[in-house]
């Protein structure tokens, strides 16, 4: 068996920050957005009466980190992977501001992860692994890495085989693909040939 570097981001994919996120706006400002209506990246699209300071403002306050729930089968499949021998890594594009009550939640949520295997980054193709699991599909393209494409339906719209990616529908999807493409090929940078 093939042990891999994989990479996997936290928000929308190992952690359901959107739910928390629309809950906050809602019960705040009066809104009914629901999860469902976020169809676009960005999120102000979903939120046409409030503005962005309002929108994004709520990220800068610990309530909405502390609240954070896994994703459906994130940490039964991710501690599988783990105990599997291969190395997690959480990448995350994180505000400086919200580090520390967010990484903290998370060491909370998956205890078989330490503080080392958590990465801050915004262009999440500068850092090397097998595998990328992640709900943006523009830390995906071009990326270094087999691709899947956790599926949320603001990341619907993207033909996902143009990039070479692939789509996957919950964490038992991401499992699939991991173990039918990469841990048993007998020629694990197969994949690295992908044409784009």
């Amino acid at each position: 068996m093939t042990r891999l570097i994989i990479l996997f981001d936290a928000d929308d994919v190992a952690e359901t920050l959107l739910e928390g996120w629309v809950r906050t706006l809602n019960e705040r400002y009066g809104t009914t957005t629901l999860v469902e209506d976020v169809t676009d990246w960005d999120i102000s699209k979903a939120f046409p009466t409030l503005t962005k300071q309002q929108i994004y403002g709520v990220l800068q306050e610990d309530e909405v980190w502390a609240k954070l729930t896994p994703m459906p089968g994130a940490q039964e499949y991710l501690k599988r992977l783990h105990d599997e021998g291969h190395e997690l890594y959480m990448v995350t594009a994180t505000d400086y501001r919200t580090c520390r009550v967010k990484i903290e939640r998370i060491l909370e949520l998956f205890p078989f992860l330490d503080a080392n295997h958590i990465i801050i980054a915004h262009n999440k193709q500068m850092v090397m692994g097998d595998v990328l699991i992640d709900d943006g599909p523009h830390n995906l393209i071009n990326g270094p890495y087999f691709r899947i494409l956790f599926d949320q339906p603001h990341n619907r719209g993207i033909d996902e085989k143009k990039y070479g990616m692939h789509r996957a529908v919950g964490w038992e999807q991401v499992y699939q693909l991991i173990h039918e493409n990469l841990v048993f090929k007998p020629d694990n940078d197969v994949w690295r040939n992908i044409s784009l």
